[in-house]
């Protein structure tokens, strides 16, 4: 119960954050994507055994961080909550890949640790990057900046329904733990039988529940589109922020 409860106020967190007042929350979202879309791409494509030419790459998300006055010991924890996952694809690297590429006094590095120290760092910038994107923007103003940027609604529509939906689904399963340890004689974890029929009914009141909150947007005029509380507008702070981000970025690339 802890733990779903520990998820659930971390989505309402990051909707906290991307409510604040800091110059990059007025940046139009879609400077804001386009910038980070670029960032990515760019970490993305060095070479697996590439680890000196990342670094300079932090610089972005730290002065995002700074400028946007975000939590950074927030963000680092969250991506450090899912960091084993990437461990988890590389942590083999060092056991086919044995070339020694140099040596630390009597140590020799091979490529495998390099590499798999190369996809720990790029996790970390890629998922740090829309983690301050996500905090400084706001979902809801993410999927607008999509179909800004033409990706077609129904895909941006699938994304914003599971982002909501993920409240509903996360808050029954509070009121379904509170209920088990109210009427449970430990707090023991459920066997088998128990956890799937719990995952069952979680899914049939999720189901249900959603059916009900889709059918009050209807009859409230929602027709696909959620405005935003922020207006949004390109100008010479988005350009100038989408041109000089992009050009240090190529940059950084290529001078690798």
């Amino acid at each position: 119960m802890g733990q779903t409860r520990n998820s659930f106020f971390d989505i309402v967190a990051m909707d906290a954050l991307a409510s604040g007042g800091s110059p990059l929350h007025r940046l139009d979202p879609r400077a804001k994507l386009v910038t980070s879309f670029i960032f990515i791409v760019a970490v993305v494509s060095f070479d697996p055994r590439e680890l000196p030419g990342l670094l300079p790459f932090c610089i972005y998300p730290a002065f995002l961080i700074r400028w946007g006055r975000l939590p950074a010991g927030y963000l680092l924890g969250r991506v450090a909550a899912v960091a084993p996952l990437a461990a988890l694809v590389g942590i083999f690297n060092p056991f086919f890949d044995r070339d020694i590429l140099f040596w630390v006094g009597p140590a020799g590095i091979t490529g495998g640790w390099v590499s798999f120290l190369s996809i720990l760092l790029r996790f970390f910038l890629t998922a740090l990057a829309a983690l301050i994107l996500l905090a400084s923007t706001g979902f809801n103003a993410v999927c607008d900046a999509l179909i800004g940027c033409g990706v077609p609604r129904p895909f941006v529509m699938q994304l914003l329904f599971f982002h909501r939906y993920a409240f509903v689904l996360t808050e029954e399963a509070l009121r379904m733990a509170r209920a088990r340890s109210l009427r449970a004689r430990d707090a023991a974890m459920p066997d088998i039988r128990t956890f799937a029929s719990m995952a069952g009914h979680l899914l049939l009141r999720a189901w249900d529940r959603a059916e009900r909150i889709y059918l009050a947007m209807r009859s409230r005029g929602f027709d696909g589109h959620l405005p935003l509380t922020r207006t949004v507008k390109n100008g010479a702070p988005e350009a100038f922020f989408i041109l000089f981000w992009s050009l240090l970025f190529i940059w950084l690339r290529f001078k690798a």
